[in-house]
């Protein structure tokens, strides 16, 4: 390439970058469409089940380890960060009877906000380019390894919470990217600087890091709380605490997230009552009251049986006396799966009160699952209350 050339291809995807700044994505890089540097590991962590009861990973699993069978016409793809922070400390310990919900979810559901930016940058780019280009946006949802491709771009490392890391702005970002036709500038990789700290690893809950850089989701309270779509296992239920949506804590004590700066996009500004909300109210909330509450939001994706159930396992932690009469109408509830984890809250809670009532459903139950929560519950309930 002669030198003119490249001064225009540099021209071009420096002026990509700063157009993409322009529409709230701090984080941009660019780099060549080609098989991620993880492909191999992520075959692995697949062979070994860490991804639990997430059959899309396997299904699409060939198109995550080559994307140029999904988007063959691809040449480059810019990856972009976009800042959801924002500075509310969470209450250690926590009120009783709070909820914590992911930060993430404080706001508007970012696959429509990204995929819409994207979308317009791509746009911008055709007027750059001065004709047609082709290009396809991906959010998350996509069947790609997009943590690789902002890594390789140089947007950050991939830490051993499995997050990618910027150096400068923490990892309290949303990852796009945008596949396009055109041959860009590439940017480099920045190497790993997690050395030998391990702070992720300690602090998370379910200990669900198998090692560093490994992630066993079926013992992650983002998964279980979001992902899994039935009961969750009891033996991890104590150690979900009062999370009824995601989990941040991994994050929260990563030092390149101390000086963290709040994000300036109002997308993502906290709506009322998702943080620390309390959660004796949200027992009672029916079908409609809930895609009325959280439309537009990514607390949808639990749907109301699954966000329920983690709020009766959140109170059956975090609760005392004054949930049991919200739980015990809640016993009634037409979900299976909010009924079992009610009666386990009961259980863990103990109460005379809440006993008579887990009897009661016993002996109308139909449910074999749910049936089995209520006798477990019972026992542990009598032993507290005898």
């Amino acid at each position: 390439m002669n030198p003119e050339a490249e001064s225009d291809l540099a021209e071009r995807s420096q002026r990509i970058k700063h157009e993409a700044q322009g529409l709230g994505f701090e984080l941009v890089g660019i780099s060549p469409v080609r098989v991620p540097p993880h492909e191999e590991s992520f075959a692995q962590w697949l062979r070994k089940e860490f991804h639990g009861k997430l059959g899309y990973m396997e299904r699409t699993e060939i198109l995550r380890r080559d994307p140029r069978r999904l988007v063959p016409w691809a040449v480059s793809v810019i990856s972009v960060g976009m800042n959801y922070y924002t500075a509310s400390p969470r209450l250690t310990p926590p009120a009783r009877g709070s909820g914590w919900i992911s930060r993430y979810a404080w706001g508007d559901d970012y696959h429509e906000v990204i995929r819409g930016r994207l979308e317009k940058l791509l746009s911008i780019i055709g007027q750059i380019s001065g004709g047609p280009v082709e290009g396809k946006a991906f959010v998350d949802s996509g069947p790609i390894l997009e943590r690789d491709f902002a890594g390789v771009a140089g947007i950050g490392w991939i830490g051993k919470n499995t997050q990618l890391i910027s150096p400068k702005k923490g990892s309290w970002f949303f990852l796009g990217e945008l596949f396009t036709n055109l041959t860009l500038n590439y940017d480099r990789a920045i190497r790993d600087r997690c050395g030998q700290c391990d702070l992720c690893l300690k602090a998370c809950p379910t200990g669900a890091f198998v090692g560093p850089y490994v992630l066993d989701a079926r013992r992650c309270i983002s998964y279980l709380t979001i992902e899994l779509k039935g009961f969750i296992p009891r033996h991890l239920r104590p150690l979900i605490g009062n999370h009824v949506f995601g989990c941040d804590i991994c994050q929260e004590v990563c030092p390149y997230n101390v000086k963290a700066g709040s994000t300036h996009d109002s997308s993502y500004a906290p709506r009322k009552g998702l943080y620390a909300p309390e959660l004796i109210p949200l027992l009672s909330i029916n079908q409609e009251e809930f895609r009325r509450r959280f439309r537009g939001s990514p607390i949808l994706r639990a749907k109301r049986g699954g966000f329920l159930r983690n709020v009766a396992v959140a109170l059956g932690n975090n609760g005392g006396p004054e949930a049991v009469p919200a739980l015990i109408m809640a016993l009634d509830d037409e979900e299976p799966l909010v009924r079992g984890h009610v009666a386990w809250a009961l259980g863990r809670i103990g109460s005379s009160d809440g006993i008579a009532a887990l009897r009661h459903r016993l002996g109308s139950e139909d449910d074999a699952e749910v049936s089995r929560e209520i006798e477990e519950a019972l026992a542990e309930a009598e032993v507290k209350c005898p």
